[in-house]
């Protein structure tokens, strides 16, 4: 019975966490660049290193525990806005961006020109460039597929762009900016960058809600299960602990 307690306790904690990660999704459906974060689990087995289980108190004692998250990778479909500065990127690429976090990626497009000339990210990054921040003079602003920005035809300077081996671990900071372990970026190869286009969320609504929906049900079962251990251990307090 204690087995089972805890391992329907375990459950139900894990089950709130996921919960959790699915409703940032669905707050995100709207944002630029968003991509989904997805819940991983892992085994937990109690009392490993106090006992040794015989295979069935192994299988019984072995939870299942909220192991952390990763990043959907499929691509957001591009959508027009006819903004020069809005940039979309066809393919695995980031752009890069500094901030007083240090230097981040991001898919997140909509850029915007401060009073300076200095291209920023929505949040207020830097945009960076081959070269370091991108500084742009007044004049039309085109970018070419491979991340060439020229002002009235003349080359200011190349984004930045950087892909990542498919294990890499993206860890995200807010909502459209991440983290990779330094000496990660690659040069972005596989990518095009599009003008005038932003990125939509990956995340799929219907999915989504599906998603919500299984984890709702089996937060209940646990709390239900939870519900029937604790009765029975306050009758065998009750009932059987006064005859001992």
């Amino acid at each position: 019975m204690d087995s089972g307690y805890y391992a329907a306790c375990a459950g139900l904690a894990a089950q709130t966490q996921a919960l959790e990660l699915v409703a940032h999704n669905l707050a995100n459906l709207g944002t630029s660049g968003y991509r989904g974060q997805q819940a991983t689990f892992r085994s937990l087995l109690a009392g490993r290193n106090a006992v040794s289980l015989n295979p069935l108190n192994a299988a019984v004692n072995d939870y299942g525990v909220l192991g952390g998250s990763r990043l959907d990778p499929t691509p957001g479909s591009l959508g027009a806005t006819g903004n020069p500065l809005d940039l979309g990127i066809a393919g695995s690429g980031f752009f890069t961006v500094q901030s007083s976090r240090g230097v981040l990626y991001t898919r997140n497009g909509n850029f915007h020109v401060t009073p300076t000339g200095q291209l920023v990210s929505s949040e207020g990054e830097t945009v960076l460039g081959e070269q370091g921040p991108v500084i742009l003079p007044g004049g039309t602003v085109t970018v070419s597929a491979d991340g060439t920005i020229s002002v009235d035809a003349a080359v200011v300077t190349r984004l930045r762009l950087a892909e990542f081996s498919p294990d890499t671990p993206l860890a995200a900071v807010g909502n459209t900016l991440y983290r990779a372990p330094a000496g990660t970026a690659l040069p972005a190869a596989g990518s095009s960058v599009r003008q005038g286009m932003l990125e939509s969320s990956n995340v799929s609504p219907v999915l989504s809600v599906v998603e919500l929906i299984t984890m709702q049900r089996n937060a209940e079962m646990l709390q239900r299960a939870l519900t029937i251990f604790d009765s029975q251990f306050n009758q065998t307090a009750v009932q059987d602990l006064p005859r001992v």
